[in-house]
């Protein structure tokens, strides 16, 4: 969340910002609230020094041995308003929390100002897309015949949006997270977690999914607990209400997890095969930064995301979103997007963020500098590492050959016990 005392200070830039971002929020109604319980404290804070001076006189009398009885009154007259002054207060209080949760993070300066997705910016890319000598098949198809995933079935048991994984697809899904995982734990100096997949109402609000995205979680009914739309929610939570050391930062996390999304306002929006599904996996990356770092820190983070798709030999490109299109809390992002020769698009694989110090705030994540006394809020990023759906659409549509068979990329075969390709 934005503090609000950087609000106060930078309206204009906060308003500006605010019309791209969330354009049917009332700033101005958020400014009037705010303005009105500053008010309303000034007068329980005079109410209070009132209350302190009649008792330095009460005291005075009774030293004196003196009739007080009407300063007695007189002060419990005051301590009544001051009981109700601090409850209108706590009421302003609510209200204001209530909208600062909602309010979207500043873009930084270096962020595009765009309303969507086409004026997004291509800042570098990686590969040529190949070019096939016959016309490839798109991956549903090219699953379907490998016997590598079967949507059919996978509606059958959980309904549409599932997928299910069989015999060489669940042997490749399981040789990618592992070969993701040993990425960046051996090469970039991640820190491995297994986090649980269930969390509960703090964990989501430390991370920016609610109270505003609810709509779009999975959520027990008997309990309040929600399934993970992604482990950056748990990971990054492993330090709510923490002081960090100065030494220690940054900080870098890397984990494993099943993902979950309802997906509800992209109700009939990819549809087909493993594009946008309610339960995938993927493998994060977070870190924990010092604020004059975390954009030295945001770039690394984008590297280690590429070396992924470098080591599989999979084209893809860069793009920095503008301010219309990025994620609620961050401040910065890029999208890495895999090239997907059989349905001739581009397609998201990871989306790298700088949240500055957004989350850091909900979630009170501080560190300490080394010698000072006083804490200051970090900085948290994140980025897939990769997500897998995607990823496998981008093999079986990059590596088909013309006789309906894939190419295992040469960095997976280890994990595929020496499988090169997957035959009907």
């Amino acid at each position: 969340m934005l503090d609000l005392s950087f609000i106060r200070d930078n309206k204009e830039q906060v308003k500006e910002a605010l019309k791209v971002r969330a354009p049917k929020l009332d700033f101005e109604a958020f400014l009037r609230l705010d303005m009105d319980r500053r008010q309303v404290l000034q007068e329980l804070e005079a109410l209070r020094a009132e209350k302190n001076k009649a008792n330095d006189r009460i005291s005075a009398l009774l030293k004196e041995k003196k009739d007080a009885k009407g300063e007695i009154d007189s002060m419990k007259s005051t301590s009544q308003k001051i009981k109700e002054f601090e409850v209108r207060v706590g009421e302003f209080d609510s209200k204001l929390n209530e909208i600062l949760y909602i309010i979207p993070n500043i873009p930084h300066k270096s962020v595009k100002i765009g309303s969507d997705s086409t004026q997004n910016t291509v800042v570098s890319s990686w590969g040529e897309p190949k070019k096939h000598d016959f016309k490839p098949k798109e991956h549903t198809e090219l699953g379907q015949e490998l016997g590598m995933f079967d949507m059919a079935v996978s509606s059958k048991i959980s309904g549409s949006g599932f997928a299910l994984y069989r015999g060489m697809g669940a042997r490749l899904q399981r040789a990618l997270i592992n070969f993701m995982l040993d990425t960046h734990t051996r090469e970039h100096g991640y820190t491995e977690f297994w986090p649980p997949s269930l969390v509960n109402r703090a964990t989501m609000t430390g991370t920016g999914q609610l109270p505003k995205f609810e709509e779009d979680l999975y959520r027990l009914k008997d309990e309040d607990l929600f399934l993970i739309p992604t482990a950056e929610v748990p990971v990054t939570n492993v330090h709510r209400d923490d002081v960090l050391k100065e030494e220690d930062l940054p900080l870098k996390y890397t984990a494993y997890t099943p993902c979950f999304r309802r997906e509800a306002g992209s109700y009939g929006k990819d549809t087909k095969g493993l594009v946008r599904i309610h339960q995938f996996d993927k493998v994060e990356l977070v870190k924990f930064t010092r604020p004059e770092d975390s954009y030295q820190e945001h770039e690394k983070l984008l590297k280690d995301a590429e070396v992924i798709l470098q080591k599989l030999g999979i084209p893809y490109r860069v793009l920095q979103l503008c301010s219309g299109d990025m994620g609620f809390a961050a401040a910065k992002c890029y999208d890495i997007e895999a090239w997907a020769p059989g349905m001739g698009r581009w397609l998201e694989v990871s989306s790298v963020s700088n949240f500055e110090d957004f989350q850091a705030r909900r979630a009170n994540i501080r560190f300490k500098r080394k010698g000072s006394t006083k804490s200051e809020f970090v900085h948290t990023l994140n980025g897939s590492g990769l997500a897998l759906p995607r990823v496998m659409i981008a093999i079986l549509e990059n590596f088909q050959n013309a006789d309906g068979s894939v190419l295992i990329p040469e960095v997976l075969r280890p994990y595929m016990g020496g499988v090169s390709v997957i035959k009907k």
